[in-house]
């Protein structure tokens, strides 16, 4: 059955083939549109290399800026050589600026270390790789690992500055940096020189602080405790807990010396402590020879050279020599002094010409003229360390001094150390002369004696205890009741005692009597056969005394 092109049977019939047609076509755009969203959120393949690939995984391990993941670990493969792992790292699309010449990369695991524990997440998460974001314009696709996270991330304000030291110490990366006991920065790196004489290290202060470091500033290992004894006790530094277990560097700018900040990686010296990096500068050092006939067993390199008790310089060679007329061995020590530490004398020093070698010649040699002297003396008795002092010694014989001789040399005298060593010996030598045997075989015997006596005396004692003492307490019962008894015979109002007293009152008017007949003979001595011459009784007492004894009365009544 033909149909005409209007009929509405062919119409509905054309509609139904479309709507079929819409499904898969819908599928293709959204597929299309998947790949297109896909491409455009891919970004560049990168290739960093590290010397393993533990805790790495192919498209597993993430890579996160800033703890964002920004892509994933690709692939994994073997360097050319076989010596190291090249990590594939797909980049998301937002994440292409990562990709710069300077940008740093590291595997985060969990570590220990100066700075503390890190990437204890990792524990439970896994390992992944760490980026540090770096500042070039320049874009690359092939890095090199780091083996451990950055000390400082790229985008942190703050300087970096430059140390110098002789040694590194207990200094690691991480180690922290102090200014007045608050830590402003941490030490990123550590190399040793060109030449190998020293050690280099890189830290960074953080902004504000790094306005602190000038030109002036001075830096010293703030490492484990610094103990000092001096006049007024024992005193204990240290920076701080974690400056004791991982090492520190402190800085600090002394008040002459003071300016504006510092440059980026400026460069300093890392002096050993405080003291030696607050001092003045020393300025251009001058080498003294110093020649001593004695033995010098405990003077070491480095030992101090004190000048009037000032720190003038130090020790800086020992060797010996040997002299053909004597048959000795002198020790030779070489001492570098540094003038500028005597401060304000220099200004008061003659100056012949300007040449200031010259200068300390002529002032050394006025100064040997008046017995200017080297010593070594002890520093410490129990560890025998030395030192040498340079000052003037009273009676010094006079000895020539060369001003022209380079190096000059001081002349030196014996220490008072021998002095020292000869009296120990001969107090040794005595002590050894002293019989200790024969004195201990006599304390032997005496205290055998003295053991034989005690006993003797523990028996005495005891027999003293058992017979005497019981005897004794008799003998003091007896005694005091005898003193009872005299007691009471020489009380006032015992009878014997007031008998006495009327015989002794009886006795005095007798004797008042007798002396009153005595007077009256003396003047009148026929009044024995006359009697009175007045005719009347005598007056022989004044009124107040007593009459008479009748004795008396009776024997002149006789008379009469």
């Amino acid at each position: 059955m033909n149909m005409e092109p209007g009929d509405p049977d062919m119409i509905q019939r054309r509609w139904r083939v479309s709507l079929i047609w819409l499904v898969p076509a819908a599928a293709a755009l959204i597929g299309a549109s998947m790949l297109i969203q896909a491409w455009l959120s891919v970004g560049p393949d990168i290739f960093v290399t590290f010397r393993t690939a533990a805790g790495l995984e192919a498209g597993k391990t993430p890579v996160k800026f800033k703890d964002v993941t920004v892509g994933t670990v690709s692939g994994i493969a073997l360097s050319e050589d076989g010596s190291r792992v090249v990590a594939t790292i797909s980049l998301d699309k937002r994440a292409e600026n990562l990709a710069r010449a300077d940008t740093r990369f590291w595997v985060v695991r969990p570590r220990i270390g100066a700075s503390g524990v890190s990437g204890v997440d990792t524990l439970f998460s896994g390992a992944y790789i760490g980026v540090d974001r770096g500042a070039s314009s320049d874009t690359s696709r092939n890095f090199t690992g780091l083996e451990a996270p950055p000390a400082v991330p790229g985008d942190m304000p703050g300087k970096s500055f430059v140390l110098r030291t002789e040694e590194l110490g207990s200094l690691d990366i991480g180690s922290p940096v102090y200014h007045r006991r608050v830590q402003v920065g941490r030490v990123t790196s550590y190399r040793l020189d060109e030449d190998g004489s020293c050690v280099r290290l890189q830290i960074f202060v953080d902004a504000p602080y790094d306005r602190f470091v000038t030109a002036g500033t001075r830096f010293w290992n703030a490492s484990g405790v610094d103990v000092s004894l001096g006049a007024d006790g024992i005193r204990l530094k240290t920076q701080s807990l974690a400056a004791i277990v991982s090492g520190g560097i402190a800085f600090a700018t002394p008040e002459y010396a003071q300016g504006g900040p510092a440059a980026e990686n400026a460069q300093y010296l890392l002096a050993s402590d405080q003291a030696t990096a607050m001092a003045p500068p020393d300025g251009p050092a001058q080498y003294v020879r110093l020649r001593f006939k004695q033995p010098l067993r405990g003077l070491s390199v480095g030992a101090p050279v004190l000048f009037w008790g000032v720190d003038l310089g130090k020790v800086v060679s020992i060797t010996l020599d040997y002299d053909e007329a004597a048959h000795d061995f002198p020790t030779v020590v070489g001492v570098r002094l540094y003038p500028q530490r005597l401060g304000r004398v220099l200004e008061k020093l003659p100056a012949p010409d300007d040449d200031p070698q010259r200068r300390i010649a002529s002032f050394l040699g006025a100064m040997v003229d008046r017995g200017l002297r080297a010593q070594a003396r002890s520093a410490n008795l129990l560890t025998g360390q030395l030192y040498i002092s340079i000052e003037h010694v009273p009676g010094a014989p006079k000895v020539a001094f060369d001003e022209s001789a380079r190096p000059l040399t001081i002349p030196t005298v014996d220490g008072k150390l021998d002095r020292l060593q000869e009296q120990l010996a001969n107090i040794v030598g005595r002590i050894d002369k002293i019989p200790f045997d024969a004195i201990g075989k006599h304390l032997d015997t005496a205290l055998i004696d003295l053991r034989g006596a005690l006993t003797r005396l523990n028996g005495t004692l005891g027999r003293i205890d058992e017979q005497l003492l019981p005897e004794a307490a008799k003998t003091l019962q007896r005694a005091q009741e005898t003193l009872g008894a005299v007691e009471g015979v020489l009380s006032e109002d015992a009878p014997p005692l007031r008998d006495l007293s009327e015989a002794l009152k009886e006795i005095q008017r007798a004797a008042r009597s007798l002396r009153g007949l005595t007077d009256l003979l003396g003047r009148h001595p026929e009044s024995l056969l006359r009697g009175r011459p007045d005719g009347r009784a005598p007056a022989i007492a004044p009124a107040e005394a007593p009459p008479a004894p009748p004795a008396v009365e009776q024997r002149q009544e006789t008379s009469r």
